[in-house]
Order: structure tokens, then sequence, then C-alpha cells
């Protein structure tokens, strides 16, 4: 499925998933037919699902929003389902303000004032749901002539960005690539205007694997001054293409044919997939934020374990276990127990390269999805 922009309303009505189920295999949607159950993972319940529901939020999730809601909605013929990649920060203001908003994706805990108010949206701590659904690493994407396999180490990547390493040809580049001819270009770093999910993952591995160099507070707003300022994870990878001696971050699944770096990690350099981004989660621990179906993580950006890719973000879904209507919460519980499920796992690591949930990530999401009625 194509990238979609910041904004842009993701609406895949039932002719178009029928179709995408039959015609896209990409999407691993099941063949045609009158089968309206998921397997495996999550009951999404049957063909009498009626109804629409809206979600906005985190743009890396905008390929597995688009793969979920065909797959989905084909089971359900029914249903309706659209999903605003607005950002993560977009998605938690709207999702905490109420109205047509039912769920949102996010590539950063709920903190704070936010928090607070998704809790009294929901009508109480425990009745919050912030379940994991979405591991995907963050690539470290350049534009630059004749340098195919660029390496760096934490520190050399934070000084980049930090500006204080300003051409290609630096004596801290070059040590970590000493086969390759790297140009005397200045280099033009891209990063996101507007408030991200993929910032905060990014500023928070700097801020662990790199903390000599990267001394500021981790956030999702970027908070170094100058380079180029781009809108959502579509509009930085946009930005590195039609720059030269471009480098940014973006989700993984939407790099295209941009460079990527390999990262330092221990004594190797280690490139971004699914399944060495999954592996940090095998070294991180959950976080003690209050609700019985929050299940947030403190990931292990300074691991040194072989194979592991550092750079990643766990994408979250926030919903609520209470709705003021029975089909808000019917299409609420259905729709997360089918990306939650076997099915929907499958078909975001086919559309968006995202690792598949663990079977205890997988309880998890179970728990919070079999939690949700109606008030």
């Amino acid at each position: 499925m194509g990238t979609l922009t910041g904004g842009q309303t993701l609406k895949l009505h039932r002719l178009t998933a029928l179709l995408t189920a039959c015609g896209a295999l990409a999407l691993g949607v099941a063949a045609c037919g009158n089968d309206n159950t998921a397997s495996g993972g999550g009951d999404t319940g049957s063909s009498d699902l009626s109804g629409t529901i809206a979600g906005a939020g985190a743009s890396t999730q905008a390929a597995a929003q688009e793969a979920w809601a065909a797959g989905f909605q084909t089971k359900n013929p029914a249903t309706t389902v659209s999903y605003d990649p607005v950002g993560s920060g977009g998605g938690r203001e709207q999702f905490v303000a109420g109205g047509k908003i039912v769920f949102a994706g996010s590539d950063a805990a709920l903190e704070g004032d936010e928090l607070k108010g998704a809790q009294k949206r929901c009508g109480g701590v425990d009745n919050l749901i912030e379940a994991p659904v979405y591991i995907s690493p963050i690539a470290i994407v350049y534009n630059l002539d004749g340098v195919e396999d660029l390496q760096l180490g934490p520190e050399t990547l934070a000084s980049i960005f930090k500006g204080d390493i300003k051409t290609w040809n630096d004596p801290k580049i070059a040590a970590d690539n000493l086969s390759a001819k790297l140009p005397d270009m200045r280099i033009s770093t891209v990063h996101r205007s507007d408030e991200s999910g993929t910032t905060e993952n990014f500023a928070d591995y700097l801020s662990v694997a790199a903390a000599k160099v990267w001394k500021f507070e981790v956030s999702g707003d970027w908070p170094v001054k100058g380079g180029e300022a781009a809108q959502g994870t579509s509009g930085v990878v946009g930005a590195v293409e039609s720059g030269s001696g471009t480098i940014g971050y973006a989700d993984e699944s939407q790099a295209g044919k941009l460079g990527v770096a390999k990262i330092g990690v221990g004594g190797e350099f280690v490139g971004p997939s699914a399944e060495a981004a999954a592996k940090i989660l095998d070294a991180s621990e959950e976080t003690d934020d209050p609700g019985t179906f929050v299940f947030t993580y403190k990931l292990a950006r300074d691991t040194t374990e072989s194979g592991t890719y550092p750079i990643v973000l766990v994408s979250y879904e926030i919903a609520c276990t209470a709705y003021d209507t029975p089909q808000d919460a019917e299409l609420v519980k259905a729709y997360l127990a089918y990306i939650g499920g076997e099915d929907g796992q499958k078909v975001a690591a086919e559309a968006a390269g995202s690792s598949p949930l663990s079977s205890k990530l997988a309880e998890q999401v179970q728990a919070a999805v079999d939690a949700i009625g109606a008030t």
C-alpha cells in the first residue's frame, strides 16, 4: 500500500476493502469469499457488525492502519474505519478532547496532563487502554551520492544531528566508514516540524546511547535549531529525497529508495529490520505507569546485544474500556482484537515491515480488548 501524508484521512470504504482483499497480496488478506471471521489472535465478531469509527495519530502507523482497515472491513463489510495520520501529538490531543475520535495511535506513552485528560475522557484510571500494537525500527535515512553502506556510531550520529559535525568527510564519520569515499560536502539534517513520537523515540535513543553529546530534554518536539523541518514522516522522507547530502529519521517502512545507515551497537554495526528491532524488547522493562490496561515500556536503548537495532519505536493504541454507545464499544473492541491478533499483525508486517508482537505483548493487548464494553 502507498505511503500517506500527515493529515490525510485514511477512509477505506467497503468496496475498496473488498478489492484490496482480492488484488493486493502484499497485505496478506485472505482470498475473497464469505468468511467474515478473524482467524487467530482475537475475534473481530461476525458480519453483523456495522457502523463507522474514526481514529487519529502516529503517521508511522499509516501503512499498517491502511492494511488493518482493509482486512477488518473485508471481514466485516458493513463497517468503515478511518484513521488520520496527523502525528502522535495530534492524535493524543484529539483523543483527549473527545468527539468523533474513539482511538488514537501514539509512538510515545501518555504523560502529564495528557495522561490525566485521557483517564478523564475514559472515566477513570483503570478505564484507559494503552497497548502496544506496532513495533518498528526508525531508520536513519540519507541521500549521498556514491555512499551506499553508511555506518554511524551513536556519538557520531548525535553530533551530526546536534550540528557539531558539519561535513560528510569529517574524521569521525570517516573512522566509522574506512572504505567509503566520503565527499567534502555540507551535511543537511532534516527533522520533524510537528510534535512527533518518532522524534521522541529518536531523541530518547540519542540521550541514552550518546549521553555525552546529546544533553537535550527528551520530548516530541525537535530541540536543535537549524536544519530543515518537515511535516510528518512523509515530509521528512520527501525532504531527504529532494536534497543532496541530506540525512533524517523516519519509520523504516517508509524509507523507500533512500540510503539507510547501520548503527553502532557494541562492536558491530546493525541495520534496521523487524527482527533486529524486536530483540530490544527482550532487554526492556515495563513501566510503572498507572492503569490496569496501560502496558508501556522503557526501552533499553544502550543495549550491546549482538544483532539488536536500538532506534526503535513501540507504537501504542489508545482507547477506553467504556464508551457512550454500545456500537462504538463493539466496533473498537472488534478492531483492536483484529489488529492485535495474528491476522492483523501479519498484514502489518507485510505492508509496513513491522515486527509481530511477542506472545506476552499479544496477551496484554487481548486482556485490554476483553475489558471493552459500553457504559
